[in-house]
């Protein structure tokens, strides 16, 4: 065995046991604290609401465990299991020009592999969804969403992987550098143009109609010296009913966006609060951190790919006999997230403390008590432990847990 596939196999059974003992933590730790509501939100959530959300926690880490199996399984499938290479002997794609070939192959793949995971979704939203009353997705809805996203898939993900290919055949040594000159570009048009023509293809964007939260959210605008295309509510309750809010966009098509779900829940200076929280992520220039983190990433594991390619070991450890650029995407594809896992906790860190600062703009342009109370009335009603595992919640969770982010936020409200 080629010391390379060993390297691969053992990170990928490291990363697996410890994705199913971090699993089984948050389960054991949610079960043992369902029938006592922490004193600091007793006032606020009944045990009832408590225990649903442990339920519904347990329930959804059991689903996620056999994520975790199947993730394994499919890496070993298409990796030293021959998937890729059998895949690229299809009498199908036999014959084609190489680009096209290799973009055949690859959709191919990415598709299956897609379509493998397609049981545990409907599970997930027919199943654990509807089981605790989350879910509103019809079947008719669903399979729309699927034939969208596979046309979107298609049309935007197609075009980007045949320039690709085609760099990496015909661009020489430094088509890595090319590449990622291109997928700038391509992240950046659609980071631009996700609010105004993509994601109204799934959902229906209405511009905030009521008057006093419309004069209200435009004033905390106004404070922030925020200017964006707006304030939008989001028929998010055709799908699900839990609540959310979000920041989106880039340039003049930067806007905030509420769920209709959320406004249905939170009084007006709830509301304030959590849309000051999301217009802090923009003034700390958290988005475009973000950004600029994700393309330097890209640049080094483009780059990455690039050695790779060129090195005949890579495709022998893994049983391809014909080395071809579509191969040794598809190989990088499959082996990266072994390889990177234990990077987790770095970036759900980097998100917690965005998360952090975000609360305290807020506090200093709302009111950080309002902030609480409308995070816990989300944590009720979307049914979010307030007891998670902390080692689970330290390498996963993006946002801080329940009872430090309520705890800081008090402490602002008092200092304020």
């Amino acid at each position: 065995m080629h010391w390379f596939t060993a390297l691969f196999l053992f990170l990928l059974l490291a990363a697996t046991a410890t994705r199913s003992w971090l699993n089984q933590r948050q389960v054991a730790t949610v079960q043992a604290r369902r029938n006592q509501v922490p004193d600091a939100f007793a006032a606020q959530i009944d045990l009832a609401s408590h225990q649903k959300a442990a339920d519904y926690t347990v329930a959804s880490a059991r689903v996620s465990r056999w994520d975790t199996l199947l993730d394994a399984a499919m890496a070993l499938l298409f990796t030293v299991g021959g998937g890729v290479a059998a895949i690229d002997q299809w009498r199908l794609f036999v014959g084609l020009p190489t680009v096209w070939r290799g973009a055949l192959v690859v959709l191919a793949t990415l598709l299956l592999a897609s379509a493998v995971g397609l049981p545990l979704s409907i599970w997930r939203t027919f199943g654990v969804e509807a089981r605790f009353g989350f879910n509103r997705t019809t079947p008719k809805l669903y399979v729309a969403d699927l034939l969208k996203s596979l046309a979107l898939t298609i049309l935007l993900g197609g075009p980007l992987l045949v320039v690709v290919l085609y760099l990496m055949e015909r661009a020489g040594a430094l088509w890595w550098l090319y590449a990622w000159v291109v997928w700038v570009a391509f992240t950046v048009l659609m980071t631009w143009a996700w609010p105004t023509l993509i994601a109204p293809l799934f959902n229906k964007f209405t511009p905030l109609t009521d008057e006093s939260l419309r004069q209200s959210a435009e004033a905390l605008l106004e404070r922030c010296g925020f200017a964006s295309k707006g304030v939008f509510v989001m028929d998010g309750s055709r799908r699900s009913v839990h609540g959310n809010a979000y920041f989106t966009g880039v340039g003049r098509n930067k806007r905030i966006v509420f769920f209709d779900t959320l406004l249905e829940r939170l009084h007006i200076p709830e509301v304030e609060a959590v849309l000051a929280h999301e217009l802090g992520h923009f003034k700390l220039h958290h988005v475009r951190s973000r950004l600029v983190l994700s393309l330097t990433l890209g640049l080094g594991g483009l780059a990455l790919l690039g050695a790779l390619a060129r090195w005949p070991a890579f495709y022998a450890a893994f049983g391809i006999a014909n080395p071809s650029p579509h191969a040794a995407l598809l190989l990088f594809i499959f082996i990266l997230p072994a390889y990177t896992y234990f990077l987790t906790p770095l970036a759900a860190w980097w998100s917690r403390k965005h998360e952090f600062e975000a609360d305290e703009f807020a506090a200093r342009h709302a009111n950080a008590r309002r902030l609480a109370d409308a995070l816990v009335k989300l944590y009720r009603d979307n049914s979010t432990t307030l007891t998670p595992d902390p080692l689970h919640s330290a390498f996963y969770d993006s946002h801080p847990p329940a009872l430090v982010r309520i705890t800081l936020l008090q402490q602002l409200a008092a200092k304020a």
